[in-house]
């Protein structure tokens, strides 16, 4: 079992037909990009994505609670997607996921809104005191 709670053949090998690991950064514009590719079969075609190392962890998470495989769930949000990419998609779909299940009391538990430039302003909007 992975540590994200999705059992290890669920997960998707990183694409390392290309000649080596995506694993690592990737510096191919000069800078160190946290992008990790891995190869995801789509509505039958199999694509490779470039997402974040959280944001990959979140989906799998995601995949994991609905009782979901990774290419499953990326051809739902490929079926319904509006944004212009399948990785926008993905990440705008992650943050509503998880957006949806945020509660006031879970956001206390987790001490968000104890910054001080984070109090919430009389009209309920966050931003600096």
């Amino acid at each position: 079992m992975a540590t994200s709670g999705v059992p290890e053949e669920e997960r998707d090998a990183p694409d390392t037909e290309s000649g080596g690991s995506t694993e690592g950064p990737d510096t191919r514009r000069g800078s160190q990009s946290t992008l990790v590719s891995r190869n995801v079969t789509v509505s039958g075609r199999r694509t490779s994505m470039r997402l974040e190392g959280a944001m990959w962890d979140a989906l799998h998470a995601i995949c994991h609670r609905e009782g979901r495989s990774l290419h499953e769930m990326c051809s739902i949000i490929n079926e319904q997607r509006q944004e212009s990419s399948l990785t926008a998609s993905i990440r705008v779909f992650i943050m509503l996921y998880f957006r949806a299940a945020a509660t006031d009391e879970g956001h206390r538990r987790a001490g968000h809104g104890s910054h001080p430039h984070h109090r919430p302003d009389a009209d309920g909007s966050t931003g600096p005191v």
